[in-house]
């Protein structure tokens, strides 16, 4: 499964960072994105949606709604499975976009989902 993690952080007490090494750990494919980095725990950091490669099942986003607003078009023209929005990340107008795109939306924990065997 390809998961991108919208919001990845190279600092190790920010949860993004922690989902990121979670996610490796469990074998999931990662896609870390953050223009500002090239590479975290040893995978590649993609600099924004639009370069991330097709057939993406999940995106958890760590971004806050004033950041991620703008990025409507862009999780549409990606179209994964599902988009993860994580505490503090909540977005409910463009969750509302995302759903009208066919898209599943959820409003959970990834760190918890993984910890739980939910994700």
């Amino acid at each position: 499964m390809r998961v991108a993690v919208l919001g990845a952080s190279a600092k190790e007490e920010r949860y993004s960072h922690q989902a990121v090494l979670r996610l490796k750990e469990a074998g999931y494919e990662v896609y870390p994105v953050n223009p500002a980095l090239c590479e975290l725990a040893g995978l590649k950091v993609w600099p924004d949606l639009s370069a991330l490669p097709e057939n993406m099942d999940t995106v958890t986003v760590y971004l806050s709604a004033a950041n991620s607003s703008a990025l409507a078009d862009a999780l549409c023209q990606l179209h994964p499975r599902r988009v993860i929005f994580n505490p503090g990340a909540e977005n409910s107008l463009l969750a509302e976009k995302l759903r009208g795109a066919g898209i599943e939306v959820q409003l959970a924990c990834t760190l918890v989902l993984l910890k739980t065997n939910q994700f």
